[in-house]
């Protein structure tokens, strides 16, 4: 077992960097002062003297020709209305080439080494090489941590457990026993891997609970957000594949395996059983059933409600209950009519009643 009292930090040298650096890196092309320094990132519109800056959107056009920023990255088919200040680097795609940079100055941060004297780890728990444990970590009897996997304070990684190499753990979040997290995952604070399905079984007393026998894996490369919550299996694993993306307050139900690529945005919930295919996208607060099925790159719009089975791949669904966004939209136009139309058709009982009685009265 690999133990160290020390934390040791390396040191993150300071960025300082030109613009044909940054172009070379990219392969862009350089329009202005190939010399031009930069040491930090901003945006465009609050940009400083040193600073690198992107610009994609039309709508920003006017703070190009205002930034005091050095450097910025436009597509490489932008054509100024006016003379520019900064050094201009061509790219084919601004937002990509912004988030290569970043990339790589996240990879340069400090990264500290070491276990805490304040952390626990059982005796039995094997610790790779250049594993950071802060203080209050815990790992557990059998757990196995990857190297280069860092444990922020009070993460726990239970008995067992498995966490692969180069990991992030942040400030409380929890591995459950016998889960098993793979290489290059990031778990954001709060976040739990492996908490129980949620089982239980009614009788003439209450609820009686269904033990939940079952694991919880992420495969490689997997993020959760804060308080994203993937339950365990009730038996079997819950899986989600490799390079998926949960966001904040998600939840993953017992049993659901979530395919490869695929996003799940802020407050989505999926109940038990659910297969997701690859390169779906689930917008804020869509609510999934159980025990249904979900084709490759569907993608659901903000709110969505899908009670069944999606069978065809690359749709893009709304509302409630999901459906296609053009029908979505004549329906909500329809809705916000109801009150007027409410209106009309008591009005059109109204005469109707007053016919018939008229034509009763006259023998008709």
């Amino acid at each position: 077992m690999y133990l160290c009292s020390r934390i040791k930090t390396q040191q993150h040298p300071s960025m300082e960097i030109s613009a044909q650096q940054i172009a070379e890196y990219l392969g862009g092309t350089i329009e202005g002062n190939a010399s031009a320094m930069v040491n930090t990132f901003a945006k465009i519109e609050e940009g400083v003297p040193g600073a690198l800056s992107f610009y994609y959107d039309p709508k920003f056009e006017p703070y190009i020709y205002q930034t005091r920023s050095s450097v910025v990255l436009v597509p490489a088919t932008f054509q100024p209305a006016q003379p520019v200040q900064p050094t201009l680097i061509r790219v084919e795609d601004p937002r990509m080439a912004i988030g290569r940079l970043l990339a790589f100055y996240e990879s340069m941060k400090p990264k500290r080494t070491g276990i805490d004297p304040l952390a626990y780890v059982a005796p039995t728990a094997k610790i790779g090489k250049d594993v950071y444990l802060a203080p209050f970590a815990a790992v557990g009897d059998g757990a196995v941590i990857g190297d280069g996997t860092a444990l922020h304070p009070h993460a726990t990684v239970g008995a067992n457990a498995k966490v692969g190499k180069d990991c992030i753990l942040y400030a409380n979040c929890t591995v459950y026993h016998n889960c098993i997290v793979g290489d290059r995952c990031i778990l954001h604070a709060g976040s739990v891997v492996g908490a129980d399905g949620f089982g239980f079984a009614p009788n003439e007393n209450g609820y009686e609970k269904i033990p939940q026998i079952g694991i919880a894996i992420l495969e490689d490369d997997v993020e959760l957000g804060a308080n994203a919550c993937v339950d365990r299996a009730s038996m079997g694993a819950t899986i989600i594949h490799r390079d998926v993306k949960i966001d904040n307050l998600v939840q993953v139900g017992h049993n659901v395996e979530v395919d490869s690529h695929t996003v799940l945005c802020a407050q989505v919930g999926i109940a038990g059983s659910t297969k997701v295919g690859e390169w779906c996208t689930f917008t804020g607060q869509v609510g999934v059933a159980g025990h249904i099925t979900i084709a490759d790159r569907t993608t659901f719009g903000a709110q969505s409600g899908v009670p069944g089975s999606v069978k065809k791949p690359g749709q893009t669904l709304l509302g409630y209950p999901a459906m296609d966004p053009k029908v979505f939209a004549r329906a909500t136009a329809v809705f916000k009519t109801l009150p007027e139309m409410a209106i009309q058709l008591r009005q059109l009982q109204k005469q109707v009643e007053e016919l018939k009685e008229k034509l009763e009265i006259e023998g008709i």
